[in-house]
C-alpha cells in the first residue's frame, strides 16, 4: 500500500499553510489529490512533487488560471505532451527574462556600493564626479570594471 500524508503534514513539509492548500484545490490545481472515506484529502510521494512544480510556476510568476490550465493538460494524459512541452519552455523564457532583468539589477546596485563604499573611505563622493558637476565620471566606471576584470567580484567589491 502507498503511504499518504493528510494535508497538515503537507503544508509543514512545504511551509505552507492548510489554508493556502485548501484555495489551490478550490483553484482546480489539485484534482490528482485522493480523499478517504471521511473527505479529507490524502496525499501521495507524486501528489507533493506536482504540488512542488505548481509552487514553482506560481513563484516564477506564472497566473493560478494558467498553472490551472497545465495541470488540466497532466489529467488528460499523452495527448497534451506539446502543449505542456510548449508551456514550460514559454514560461523557462519569460523566467530567464526575470533572471537576466534582476541580475541587471543586482550587478547596478553592486556598482553603487562599491562607489558609495569607496567615496566614504575618501571622506569625499566628489572622486567619481566630474569637476564641478554631480555626473559620474566615466573614469569611476572604467575603475570599477577594471577591478571586476582583475579578477574581483561584485560582490567583493561592495563589502571593501
Amino acid at each position: 500500500m502507498m503511504k499518504t500524508y493528510g494535508i497538515g503534514a503537507v503544508a509543514q513539509r512545504l511551509n505552507l499553510s492548510v489554508a493556502a492548500i485548501r484555495y489551490y484545490d478550490q483553484e482546480g490545481l489539485l484534482p490528482f489529490v485522493h480523499r478517504d472515506g471521511g473527505g479529507r484529502r490524502r496525499f501521495t510521494e507524486d501528489n507533493i512533487q506536482l504540488l512542488k512544480m505548481i509552487l514553482d510556476l506560481k513563484r516564477a510568476g506564472v497566473p493560478i488560471k494558467e498553472i490551472a490550465n497545465f495541470v488540466s493538460w497532466r489529467m488528460d494524459g499523452d495527448e497534451s505532451l506539446g502543449e505542456r512541452y510548449a508551456f514550460l519552455a514559454q514560461q523557462e523564457t519569460v523566467l530567464e527574462d526575470k533572471i537576466a532583468q534582476l541580475e541587471s539589477s543586482l550587478a547596478y546596485l553592486r556598482f553603487k556600493k562599491w562607489y558609495y563604499k569607496t567615496a566614504e573611505a575618501a571622506g569625499t563622493e566628489k572622486i567619481h564626479l566630474l569637476p564641478d558637476s554631480k555626473q559620474v565620471a566615466p573614469a569611476t566606471y572604467q575603475a570599477y570594471h577594471a577591478l571586476l576584470e582583475s579578477g574581483k567580484t561584485a560582490k567583493e567589491l561592495g563589502d571593501v
